[in-house]
């Protein structure tokens, strides 16, 4: 093995820990480790036969079949395609080659405690330091012990992210302590750190979020409240933090992927760089989206998150009419169904499977997945936003609106904001509150105005109140975008989930001037 510790892609190869991906260790048998230390030393250079033979195999006499089979056993675990290598290429009657861009990097990193830094995991990771009190009542300090330990329980529901117990975090309360040690001795990227003053019967809690790794912060807020029902207090800050944190850290990991190869990323760092295409809501984005995460599923075909979206984005793109309803209908309940068997306890599993239900208009099984989403996270400002458009679609106009509020309040910076006002306007459309149809449509065009649902909803609220030059105009738009759209297409694709309401619908884009076909 190489005495230096190397790195390559999302690959770290360490002289006694071996080839790590992320926090994982990918396993390999000592001849194909040696092999790789043997080469990545070298990279660039051409290798023979016989000098592989002389440093893996040294006194073995062994034939060509040895060396063949711990380069596919190399292969395998790297991920690597002989005929497109990205590590290792095959050079006929020459030998091999390490064509991996390496560097070199510390094997640990030395903390004061004198122990080894953990290794990161292999998904985001996040540390809930015990909140500070900064008030002279000694009583508050449960309170503020309280506000850490809820927001830990609260993080551990965003199954994405690997969030330190409470007994690994509250070694550090009352110390002072460098959050870049914390996160080394954790094994962390993010740390979230806060603190809760008391100034007469009014309280302030203050929250921010460290990307441990750089020393940036992505996040802080600061949140003011009168203390009445203490518990309702800090049930309220907890869900407003994590709803916040969730949107930030996401965007924080895709636009890291961004930054790095496709042919470099693991599994997460695959599906945070499609969300960055997902929010966007327009038929390039959404493809883009579509084909990293079907590359993310050929590549780790059991991994429930990059089904569930992969599915989400297919039935999503139908909605909207950028592909075949039925062809899309089908591939995304293939994804859909493997993910939930996959982790049933996802969110966003549950949130694809409520599309999927409300797109087949079966409106019972699509609210109750939906609802279920909201259950395994209630500080989920995405699973409240479906949930309030799968309401909607049903005719339930108030409690689509109270849901889709919360999603805001939960999250009013969010890049999905524009799908959040999604559901509201639905439900003012299917309640006859056209005006009201036409604000929110108006507004959410405004954040995303590629969103072709969006544009029909507008341009039916437009007939509907009476503003029928403007509704024939901006259809002029909609055709621009989906030559296709008529009365027929609406029947069979947009998910108003009774007859009463479809009509209502129509009734509006015919004011407009589609036609049946």
């Amino acid at each position: 093995m190489s005495e230096r510790t190397l790195t390559f892609g999302r690959y770290r190869l360490e002289p006694q820990g071996g080839l790590m991906s992320g926090g994982r260790t990918v396993h390999l048998t000592p001849k194909a480790l040696a092999l790789l230390s043997f080469m990545a030393e070298r990279p660039g250079e051409v290798v023979t036969k016989d000098q592989l033979f002389g440093a893996v195999w040294p006194e073995v006499n062994v034939g060509d079949a040895a060396l063949v089979t711990c380069i596919q056993e190399l292969r395998r675990a790297l991920k690597d395609d002989a005929r497109r290598p990205r590590y290792i290429e095959t050079l006929h009657r020459r030998g091999y080659r390490f064509v991996g861009k390496t560097a070199v990097a510390p094997p640990t990193v030395a903390v004061e405690s004198g122990e080894p830094a953990l290794v990161l995991p292999n998904r985001p990771s996040i540390a809930v330091l015990p909140f500070s009190n900064m008030s002279e009542d000694s009583d508050q300090e449960h309170f503020a012990d309280g506000i850490s330990e809820d927001l830990i329980t609260g993080l551990s529901r965003i199954h994405w992210l690997f969030v330190i117990a409470r007994n690994s975090t509250f070694v550090y309360k009352n110390r002072a302590v460098d959050v870049k040690q914390v996160a080394r001795e954790l094994g962390v990227r993010y740390v979230l750190e806060g603190s809760v003053r008391r100034a007469g019967k009014r309280i302030r809690i203050s929250a921010q979020l460290i990307d441990a790794t750089t020393g940036g912060h992505h996040w802080a807020e600061r949140y003011d409240r009168e203390l009445g029902d203490i518990f309702a207090v800090q049930d309220e800050i907890t869900s407003n933090v994590v709803a916040a944190i969730e949107p930030r850290l996401m965007a924080a990991e895709g636009l890291r992927a961004l930054s790095r190869s496709p042919d470099d990323l693991g599994a997460w760092e695959c599906v945070a760089r499609a969300q960055t295409h997902v929010w966007r809501l327009n038929r390039e984005d959404n493809r883009a989206a579509t084909d990293a995460l079907s590359r993310a599923v050929e590549s780790y075909p059991d991994y429930a998150r990059a089904r569930s979206l992969l599915g989400f984005c297919l039935v999503f793109a139908a909605h909207n009419g950028w592909i075949d309803r039925d062809q899309g209908l089908v591939a995304g309940r293939h994804h859909i169904v493997r993910a939930i068997v996959l982790d049933d306890c996802d969110p966003w599993g549950q949130i694809a499977l409520g599309y999927l239900s409300m797109m087949e208009r079966r409106a019972e099984e699509s609210i109750a997945a939906f609802r279920r989403a909201v259950d395994l996270n209630p500080s989920s400002a995405a699973a409240h936003c479906y949930l309030s458009h799968g309401l909607a679609f049903a005719g339930h106009d108030r409690e689509a609106i109270a849901h889709g509020e919360d999603a805001i309040r939960l999250s009013p910076l969010d890049p999905e904001l524009a799908l959040f006002l999604g559901g509201i306007a639905v439900a003012h459309y299917t309640a006859g509150r056209y005006a009201e149809a036409v604000r929110c449509s108006y507004e959410l065009l405004r954040l995303r105005p590629g969103f072709q649902g969006a544009q029909r909803l507008r341009c039916a609220s437009l007939a509907q109140v009476g503003r029928i030059d403007e509704a024939r105009s901006f259809l002029a738009t909609v055709r621009r975008e989906q030559p296709d759209i008529s009365l027929d297409w609406i029947r069979a694709s947009v998910p108003y989930q009774t007859p009463e309401l479809m009509e209502r619908f129509l009734e509006g884009m015919r004011k407009a001037g589609l036609g049946e076909t």
